[in-house]
């Protein structure tokens, strides 16, 4: 089992940043990637940002390319969501997520093991 802990979230103006961190625990050695996600009010879950563990390589998608970008620490099993430019479009639950599969930059949820209780984020305009 991998438990995993977002903090950072909270309110901000338009035009904002915030950072979000994600704390991994647990069965954390066959951790393959770990991405955040986001769910606004009546819409779909959301793939934000991802990070491959050992590379540290990344995958942003063009909805929030330029804005937002994803680090991790290995060190302290912690990953991050940097959001610059926030708009409250932006104003979601966001959360983190891990997979153990090579097809995480796909984003599609069922290549990911467990997830976090998430963050909100609210971007005032």
């Amino acid at each position: 089992q991998v438990q995993l802990v977002e903090s950072g979230g909270g309110l901000v103006q338009t035009g904002g940043s915030l950072r979000l961190s994600c704390a991994a625990s647990g069965r954390t050695f066959s951790t393959y990637a770990m991405s955040w996600f986001r769910q606004a009010p009546g819409k779909e879950r959301e793939f934000v940002a991802a990070i491959k563990w050992r590379s540290g390589s990344t995958t942003i998608p063009d909805t929030v390319k330029g804005r937002f970008s994803i680090s991790r620490d290995t060190t302290k099993n912690t990953v991050y969501l940097q959001m610059n430019s926030l708009k409250p479009e932006d104003t979601a639950l966001y959360y983190c997520a891990s997979s153990v599969s090579p097809l995480y930059y796909t984003g599609e949820f069922r290549f990911y093991n467990y997830w976090g209780q998430g963050t909100q984020v609210t971007v005032s305009s």
